[in-house]
């Protein structure tokens, strides 16, 4: 069994996220995602997402496509979750090409393309501008 790993917030979850993670599941037999954590996210973006992070990943669960969700809750420890889960391929946004190619002695590193016009940012931007 081929297990893929890949890492996300999904917030504000829309048609990207769904896109991203079908296509990642097509790398192998079995996805395994991880979802930062409300502290991480936090920490990387200066505010807690619009969703919790149970919610978020009670709504990666769902997807048929995923396998496994877990928090993740540091940036650093990508190598850890890697060999913890055993995965064989790391997905990533193509927004990441080339930070996790230090993994490529782990497993196989691929970035995929995002999808076109759509960003949890912008889809927040829009709800604001319309308060």
């Amino acid at each position: 069994m081929k297990k893929v790993i890949t890492f996300g917030t999904f917030d504000v979850f829309h048609i990207g996220h769904v896109s991203i993670l079908e296509r990642a599941k097509s790398y192998g037999d079995y996805l395994i995602v991880g979802v930062s954590s409300d502290d991480l996210n936090f920490s990387k973006k200066g505010c807690k997402p619009i969703y919790s992070e149970k919610d978020r990943r009670k709504i990666i669960k769902s997807l048929s496509c995923v396998d496994e969700v877990f928090s993740e809750t540091s940036l650093d420890l990508k190598r850890q979750y890697i060999n913890d889960f055993n995965a064989e391929i790391l997905i990533m946004g193509d927004d990441w090409k080339g930070k996790f190619d230090n993994h490529k002695d782990q497993c196989e590193v691929i970035y995929l393309p995002r999808t076109p016009s759509i960003s949890t940012k912008k889809i927040i931007e829009v709800v604001k501008s319309t308060e």
